[in-house]
């Protein structure tokens, strides 16, 4: 049994071939790698929290996009702001052309509306801000605190994904063979590169679509105001959904070497291949250019995983036949 030195030194190490633990070893060795994951989000936490302001502002530009075209249609209490700031724009602008015609034709009167067509310029600047609804509201007293820590805490676990695999990976490794091993690893190493592109289509495509169906459902019967913790629940549901659908060649992998199907056979069942992800996409709310953008990229996956499966498996087979060979 390894001394506890040389274990501490092989936390952030895979154990070796040679390496024979007890059940307390291995424990011991599961607090390490623990400990190695939790330092590795504290890290990723510190990050994140110190650029908070930054993230916020990420996650609030599908929101403020939205928002702010129901804002200058005049819909809810900020649309009805945002009427009367624009209608009283128009007034002044109006009243400062009345006293640019009042200043040519009363000599007399031109230092009063001279100040007057001052103060007429300066209301104008202010009144053609654009629309407010950039950002969500808050209703609770500690409700901007407990936000920016769940918006912190997801980019922290996206930010701290790779640490946590690899040492998931190093701890079970030892149980699997050595060629095991090596197919494992492309595997392990595709999820968070899969993860994060699931992310970023959630951001780009379905958080947008999804933001546009329900602000507009019947938003001529409501004041719409979009509470802050509950839209960064709501974006967090949905970018994690998606980074985990974007797993999907990773599952079909993981089932075709496990013996549960065969390459073949997912072929073979390309239709209700197709028929699930368009199922998947019509779940998920937005339109029919919306449903198609979603359907797409998750029938490509599916077929990346077919492919994938189907080249380990040509490989396996040879292996095996130059095993039976020898």
């Amino acid at each position: 049994m390894p001394m506890p030195g040389a274990l501490a030194a092989a936390r952030l190490r895979p154990l070796s071939d040679d390496d024979r633990l007890s059940m307390v070893g291995h424990l011991d060795e599961l607090r390490a790698r623990l400990l190695v994951c939790v330092a590795a989000i504290a890290v990723a936490f510190g990050i994140c929290f110190w650029q908070n302001h930054e993230l916020l502002r990420l996650v609030n530009k599908p929101l403020a996009h939205q928002t702010q075209g129901q804002v200058r249609d005049g819909h809810g209490p900020l649309g009805a702001t945002y009427t009367v700031q624009r209608n009283a724009r128009d007034v002044a602008v109006q009243l400062g052309t009345v006293a640019g015609v009042l200043r040519a034709q009363a000599p007399q009167a031109v230092p009063a509306l001279d100040r007057v067509q001052r103060n007429l310029r300066r209301d104008v600047r202010q009144l053609s801000a654009p629309p407010e609804g950039d950002r969500p509201v808050t209703l609770g007293i500690s409700e901007p605190f407990t936000a920016t820590l769940t918006v912190t805490l997801v980019f922290a676990l996206i930010l701290a994904l790779p640490v946590l695999l690899l040492q998931a990976y190093a701890f079970f490794m030892p149980a699997v063979s050595r060629d095991q091993r090596r197919q494992m690893l492309p595997v392990v190493l595709a999820i968070p590169g899969l993860f994060v592109a699931g992310v970023v289509f959630g951001y780009l495509v379905v958080l947008p679509a999804a933001l546009h169906f329900f602000q507009n459902f019947n938003s001529s019967q409501f004041n719409v105001l979009v509470q802050a913790g509950q839209y960064y629940k709501f974006a967090a549901t949905t970018l994690l959904a998606m980074g985990l659908l974007f797993q999907v060649p990773v599952a079909i992998v993981a089932v075709t070497r496990a013996g549960v199907v065969t390459p073949h056979q997912l072929r073979h069942n390309r239709r209700y291949a197709l028929l699930a992800c368009g199922l998947v996409a019509a779940v998920l709310p937005g339109d029919a250019i919306t449903m198609l953008l979603e359907t797409l990229p998750l029938y490509l996956l599916f077929e990346l995983g077919v492919l994938i499966a189907s080249v380990s498996e040509r490989r396996a087979t040879r292996r095996l036949a130059g095993t039976a060979e020898l």
